[in-house]
């Protein structure tokens, strides 16, 4: 009977796998469909490759030690589309996206990604249950992103997805691993257990420029936000500093879920000329009160680890597009400490590779 139970289990966890993963392609095929629906015949989709690891640069594999997200930017919604119609929706009663703003520029953006976290020691079994333990993040998500005035930036996503095996964390990274002949990480049987994760986020991006004119110079982007949800709950603050061509095209480069800028948003409309680069620093600071990654899963006994409430990163790299064709950022970020008893800090390497079609 027992084994009956366990193969019964199995079975669910597969089925409430499939289901949420049905789901993510859902929300992935609408929010695609949407800007393609009522796009101008002139715009383009922009596709971007983001990856985040410890060991990109870096001697590491720790702590949260890989991301990888796919996403795609929708063009220009038409000001006369039917798609207007999410925007005005929460204009109506929140005070986000103003209909009468100056120059408004509306997109909508599709992503799906994978985030895993690991103790720092992949050889013990079981873990240090006085490091992270153990997690996996695969999820989709629709953000919606209106550009006012040229120098406004507001950005409502909605992230859904699942904690757990059935992420997929064991899998990917033992069998990349093997594929590059090194050590099996050992302690994924203690991971955080199953759990369907979401959440909504809120942020406001604004473009002052410093030295030489909107486009080519020096400027600052401060940036304000919220998340709520089961798997990440923190306010944050921060700001980009940038100094280059075209600087009007973006709000910086495009990161993970919790981290600096981090949105799809570009606009060929506003290049002057086709080259544009920047070189950024930055910082930003959270508030964090809830860290599924730390705190464990929500309704259910699971691994755990006091977290920080107070955490910050640092961040510094360079940004090379040409045109709307083609765009290369790189970067490296340092985060403070994120759970008590956590030894030194945390370095992340990123890459991302853009380009329209």
């Amino acid at each position: 009977m027992m084994a009956t139970n366990g193969v019964m289990g199995r079975a669910e966890t597969a089925k409430r796998t499939r289901r949420i993963g049905r789901a993510i392609g859902a929300i992935a095929l609408m929010a695609v469909a949407l800007p393609l629906a009522s796009a101008r015949a002139d715009d383009k989709n922009r596709f971007t490759a983001l990856e985040e690891n410890d060991s990109l640069y870096f001697n590491s594999d720790k702590h949260y030690t890989q991301g990888l997200r796919l996403s795609n930017l929708g063009p220009d919604v038409a000001a006369e589309s039917g798609w207007n119609g999410p925007f005005n929706f929460f204009g109506d009663f929140l005070p986000i996206f103003a209909r009468d703003a100056e120059s408004a520029s509306r997109h909508y953006a599709v992503f799906a990604g994978q985030s895993l976290f690991t103790p720092k020691d992949l050889r013990l079994k079981p873990p240090d249950p006085h490091d992270r333990p153990y997690a996996g993040w695969l999820y989709g998500g629709v953000s919606l992103l209106q550009e006012s005035g040229q120098h406004t930036l507001e950005n409502l996503e909605a992230d859904l997805g699942v904690v757990g095996p059935g992420a997929l964390g064991r899998q990917v990274q033992n069998d990349f691993h093997q594929l590059i002949d090194v050590g099996q990480a050992k302690g994924w049987s203690n991971q955080i257990q199953h759990e369907v994760g979401g959440m909504l986020s809120y942020e406001r991006l604004w473009r002052v420029g410093v030295i030489g004119d909107d486009a080519n110079g020096l400027d600052i982007v401060p940036q304000a936000g919220a998340t709520v949800g089961n798997v990440f709950t923190y306010g944050d603050i921060g700001g980009l500093v940038r100094i280059g061509k075209n600087l009007r095209a973006d709000y910086g480069p495009t990161r993970i879920r919790p981290g600096l800028s981090g949105t799809d948003y570009f606009n060929g409309d506003r290049l002057d000329g086709p080259l544009g680069f920047y070189l950024f620093a930055g910082a930003q600071g959270r508030v964090v009160g809830r860290n599924i990654f730390l705190d464990g899963n929500s309704f259910r006994h699971s691994v755990s680890i006091p977290k920080k409430t107070l955490v910050a990163d640092l961040q510094a790299g360079f940004s090379l597009f040409w045109s709307t064709a083609f765009r290369l950022d790189f970067s490296a970020v340092r985060r403070t400490q994120e759970f008590v008893g956590q030894h030194g800090q945390d370095v992340i390497g990123t890459a991302a590779l853009s380009f329209s079609w």
